[in-house]
Order: structure tokens, then C-alpha cells, then sequence
């Protein structure tokens, strides 16, 4: 199969690093008019030289940041919301702070940039939106109580959407990723296990951690998510909306998507 998204315009929040990059370069190879987004101006800069892309920096985490986003780009044909915050707390210790900001970022900078361009979309005839969710949004992780909240806010967002536009050429759909060997996590190993190998590192932590449950025996590639976010994206998976799709290498365990 030959994606072509030639003629499309995407936008990628979220995308200097890890996951959200490798969509937005898998997106630009397929032939998107891509933007990248992130808050700090000089990795936005470099990553977007680097695509061949544009850039505009802002933080979709706040409203003003949005704002100031949509006005420097009005519409796009793709919305891919993929800015994320995680981190790892006892529930009982999260305060109110943590909260709010984990539900600005992961779910309100989404609810903002859908309200936005969907419409859009959906005047045109032809859209797509999607959401970064995560496995965590099925599976609620322990350690990270808040973070799995705003995962499963997602979904119920995304299916929400879908029905809202239904019929009128714009799909709305999830992803569900596992856990992924991002750059920040080949530190975090590297911290971890000084002493062995990458292969290794990988190995024993997908033995001992949350990925232990994992059919494929090993972390997720960011590349292999963004080869999803592609298909989602294009003509070819139009018939393919409202839906909660894993990436996750049957981590979940589950015969229900």
C-alpha cells in the first residue's frame, strides 16, 4: 500500500522529540505539508530544518498558547495531538497543581485545537484528527494514577468527537502506543543499568516492568507508531472512525481493541 498525502496539511503537537517527531517525519515522507510543534524555539527549529518542515512554537499546554498557535496557522487537512506530560507519583501524593497540568496538556490542548479545526474540516468535506492516548488509558498504571486519567479522557474525547461529525468525511481515532524506546527512555536505561548493554537494558527492563505482558518481547519504536498515525491519516483508512487503536505489541491483554 502507497500512502500519498500529497495536498494535505498536518499538524503535529508535540513533535521536537520522540513519538511526536517520528509521526510528523513519517507523515512528511508520505507527502504532508508538515508543522511541527514544540515549546522550546530552537529544537522547533531544528527538527522542522531537519523535515523540511515548518515550525511554530508555542506551548499547546495553556490557552494562550493555542491561541497564538491557531493564529500563525488557521486550518490543516491532519491534526495529530501528541504534546504529552507524564510523571510518576504515589496517588495520594499528587497534588492539585500536578493535576491541572497534566489535564491541560494531555487533554485540553486537544479539546482546544480540535474545537478549532474540526469544523474546518468538516466544511471542507475531508479531515482527519487524532489523538496520542496510550495504553495507560485502558490499564490505569499504579505509579501514575493522573496520567492514566488523562488517557482514558482522550478516548472518551475522540469517540465523542467522531459521533459529533459523523457522516461528513472527518474521522476522529485514538492510538494506543506502549511503552516506546524514545530517546529520553534510552536514558532513563542507560541510568538504570550503566553496565550492560543496550540490548540488554532492554531486555531487562521489558522482563521486570510494565512491557513485561508484551507479545513482541521488547519496546515499542517510535517509527512503528507513526507508521499507524500515517494509515489513520490517509484515504485509505476512511472507514475507520471513532476507534481506540492499539500500537502496543499485545501488551493489553485482551481480544477487544
Amino acid at each position: 500500500m502507497m500512502i500519498d498525502l500529497h495536498g494535505r496539511s498536518a499538524l503535529v503537537t508535540g513533535s521536537t522529540s520522540g513519538i511526536g517527531e517520528a509521526i510528523a517525519r513519517k507523515l512528511g515522507d508520505a507527502g504532508a505539508d508538515v508543522v511541527v510543534n514544540g515549546r522550546k524555539a530552537d529544537r522547533v527549529d531544528e527538527v522542522a530544518k531537519d523535515l523540511g518542515a515548518r515550525g511554530i512554537t508555542g506551548d499547546v499546554g495553556t490557552a494562550q498558547g493555542v491561541a497564538d498557535l491557531l493564529d500563525q496557522l488557521p486550518d490543516v487537512d491532519i491534526l495529530v495531538n501528541s504534546a504529552g506530560v507524564f510523571g510518576t507519583t504515589p496517588v495520594f501524593e499528587i497534588e492539585d497543581d500536578d493535576w491541572l497540568r497534566l489535564f491541560e496538556v494531555n487533554v485540553l490542548s486537544g479539546v482546544r485545537l480540535t474545537r478549532h479545526y474540526a469544523p474546518r474540516m468538516v466544511a471542507r468535506g475531508w479531515g482527519r484528527v487524532i489523538f496520542v492516548s496510550s495504553e495507560a488509558g485502558v490499564q490505569t498504571p499504579t505509579e501514575m494514577v493522573h496520567y492514566g486519567v488523562t488517557k482514558s479522557a482522550q478516548l472518551a474525547l475522540s469517540r465523542g468527537t467522531a459521533q459529533e461529525v459523523a457522516g461528513t468525511g472527518v474521522t476522529v481515532n485514538c492510538v494506543l502506543p506502549g511503552p516506546t524506546l524514545t530517546r529520553g527512555v534510552e536514558s532513563m536505561l542507560a541510568q538504570l543499568y550503566p553496565d550492560l548493554s543496550d540490548e540488554d537494558r532492554e531486555r531487562r527492563y521489558v522482563a521486570g516492568g510494565r512491557a513485561s505482558t508484551s507479545l513482541l518481547k521488547r519496546l515499542i519504536r517510535p517509527e512503528e507508531i507513526a507508521s499507524l498515525v500515517t494509515y489513520v491519516a490517509s484515504d485509505e483508512a476512511s472507514a475507520t472512525t471513532g476507534a481506540a487503536l492499539s500500537v502496543d505489541g499485545g501488551l493489553v491483554p485482551t481480544i477487544f481493541p
